[in-house]
C-alpha cells in the first residue's frame, strides 16, 4: 500500500436516467491512474455516498478495486473493502479528544485506517498532541488532514515526531502546497480530477526537494482548486468532466444541486 502522492477521491457519475454510470466511472478511474495518481478513494464525500444505495456503493467499490488492481495502485474506501479504510472523526456528537482517541483505538477493521480529520465539518477539534497519539495506534496508517488552513496545531503536528509508517495526506486542496512544504506525504485531492498530471508533478516536486517547481505549480493550481470548490463539491468538478465528455451528465443527487456558474472553468 502506497499512501503517498496524489490519491483522487472519485466522483460517482450518473447517466441520463440517474443511475450510476459504471462504464464512465471505470474510464475515469483508468484515466486518473494513467495520468499518474498513486491511488483512488472510493465512497469518500466527493462520491456522494450518502445518496447511493448499498448496491450502488458495491458497484463503485467493485469498479475501483478492479481498476486499482490492474494498475497496482492503492485503494482507500470510505467503508468496507480496499487496502485501507477512510474513517471520519465521529461527527456532530463532539466526544472530546479523549473520546476520539479511544474510538479509533477500539475501531475494528480488517484493513488499516486512514483517519479523516475535518473539524469544520465534524465539530470536533483535535490538538497536535492527540493527533500524534492517534498516529501511534497500531491500526492507523495515515490521516487525511483537512483543518481548513495552516494554523498553530498544523505546525506543531507536522514538526513533531511521527511514526515512520504513518502518512500525512493533505485534504484541503487550496492548501496542499504549504502542507507538502511542511512535510506531508501527498494529498487526497478532489481537484486532481482536473489537471491530474500537474497535481502529480507538484507533489513529486515537493517530495524531491524541487522547491522552485513545487512553488510554481502550487501557484498555478491554487486558483483551480478554489474555482472547483466555489460551489458544493463535487458539483463543479462534475460539470467540468461532463463538458470534457468524460462523464455522461453533470448530475448530482439531493441534497446537492447542479453547479450554476461553470462558464470560466477549464475544459481542455
Amino acid at each position: 500500500m502506497n499512501l503517498a502522492g496524489v490519491l483522487v477521491p472519485l466522483i460517482t457519475p450518473f447517466d441520463r436516467e440517474g443511475a450510476v454510470a459504471v462504464d464512465a466511472l471505470e474510464g475515469l478511474a483508468q484515466r486518473l491512474l494513467r495520468d499518474g495518481a498513486s491511488g483512488l478513494v472510493a465512497l469518500g464525500t466527493t462520491g456522494e455516498p450518502g445518496s447511493l444505495s448499498a448496491a450502488e456503493q458495491q458497484q463503485v467499490v467493485e469498479v475501483a478495486t478492479r481498476v486499482c488492481r490492474a494498475h497496482g495502485a492503492t485503494l482507500v474506501v470510505g467503508g468496507n473493502g480496499g487496502d485501507a479504510r477512510l474513517s471520519l472523526v465521529p461527527p456532530f456528537v463532539r466526544p472530546g479528544e479523549a473520546g476520539v482517541l479511544e474510538y479509533f483505538r477500539q475501531l475494528e477493521s480488517p484493513v488499516p485506517l486512514v483517519i479523516y480529520h475535518v473539524p469544520y465539518r465534524t465539530g470536533q477539534a483535535l490538538s497536535a498532541e492527540t493527533l500524534r497519539r492517534i498516529a501511534e495506534l497500531p491500526n492507523v496508517a495515515g490521516i487525511k488532514y483537512a483543518a481548513g488552513g495552516i494554523d498553530d496545531e498544523t505546525m506543531l503536528f507536522l514538526s513533531g515526531e511521527l511514526p515512520d509508517d504513518f502518512a500525512v495526506l493533505g485534504g484541503d486542496d487550496p492548501f496542499i502546497a504549504p502542507m507538502l512544504a511542511l512535510g506531508a506525504h501527498g494529498g487526497i485531492l478532489a481537484s486532481a480530477h482536473v489537471e491530474t498530471g500537474k497535481f502529480v508533478a507538484m507533489v513529486d516536486a515537493w517530495r524531491a526537494g524541487d522547491v522552485a517547481t513545487g512553488r510554481r505549480l502550487g501557484r498555478e493550481l491554487v486558483g483551480l482548486s478554489k474555482a472547483l470548490f466555489a460551489e458544493p463539491n463535487p458539483t463543479v468538478i462534475k460539470a467540468v468532466l461532463h463538458a470534457r465528455g468524460e462523464i455522461p451528465t453533470a448530475g448530482v443527487r439531493l441534497p446537492l444541486l447542479a453547479a450554476k456558474m461553470v462558464e470560466q472553468m477549464p475544459v481542455s
